[in-house]
């Protein structure tokens, strides 16, 4: 048995103890989800926070998989923002959240409707909108947006609507930059490395260490919803081609 077969072999075991680790886990905290959506909004992200907190730890302790972080200092004290980040794997779904508090993910109704994984996402309080209705969903964003930010919360976006592959650039959509227009919030830029450790519908993981680069505030200012979209996806297009994979992979598996 050579050690290639022997890694595959390690790395599906460490994955499929993670996947198990995920399922038994997401289903008991839906139901400590169920029971604090009376409380507040506050105290229910801190439930999430520390699910996040344990979540992350296992999945470095498991798969070895870790991450860092570069720009901490671009995230504004007394300031909230929209949130602007790549979307290439699951991960960034559970690590905005650590970072960024008690924000309002902008996602699809449909979402909320699956068992387990809709009632910790309701738990959240997000922005759902019914994309069904094309005419509307871009009302609904300003509308609902406008309101979160107003209360103090920031706005999580994923500009390319759908996971992409890593190494590929996704089709931006203009929501997140009408309504950075519309109220004249900041964008809040977001790239990682993560789609290459944790592919989309990937079942294995592979050890190192993702990275993560928040970025300098884009300010609405008076620029149109184009020039915000292009400024965004310059910066984070410009820092997914800087980031690289090689340097902060785990060098005793050859990934």
């Amino acid at each position: 048995m050579n050690n290639h077969y022997c890694t595959e072999i390690n790395l599906f075991i460490r994955s499929l103890i993670f996947w198990m680790y995920s399922i038994i886990t997401i289903v008991l905290y839906s139901f400590v989800c169920l029971a604090a959506l009376p409380c507040s909004l506050r105290f229910r992200h801190t439930l999430i926070r520390k699910y996040m907190h344990v979540y992350f730890y296992v999945l470095k302790k498991v798969c070895r998989l870790d991450y860092r972080v570069e720009g901490m200092e671009n995230i504004p004290d007394s300031r909230n923002g929209i949130i602007m980040c790549k979307h290439s794997s699951t991960w960034e779904t559970f690590f905005l959240p650590q970072y960024f508090h008690t924000p309002a993910a902008l996602a699809k109704r449909e979402l909320g409707w699956i068992p387990f994984f809709g009632w910790g996402l309701a738990l959240s309080d997000p922005i759902f909108i019914n994309r069904n209705d094309k005419k509307s969903a871009m009302q609904q964003i300003i509308d609902k947006g406008r309101k979160c930010l107003s209360e103090g919360r920031s706005i999580m976006i994923f500009p390319e609507g759908t996971r992409v592959p890593f190494g590929k650039v996704g089709h931006y959509k203009m929501g997140g930059a009408r309504l950075a227009a519309a109220t004249h919030y900041p964008i809040i830029p977001v790239a990682h490395n993560a789609g290459w450790f944790w592919p989309k519908r990937s079942f294995i993981k592979k050890p190192g260490t993702i990275t993560v680069v928040i970025g300098p505030l884009i300010e609405a200012g008076d620029l149109k919803p184009e020039e915000l979209l292009k400024l965004t996806k310059d910066w984070i297009e410009g820092t997914m081609s800087r980031i690289g994979v090689q340097s902060f992979v785990d060098k005793s598996t050859g990934y």
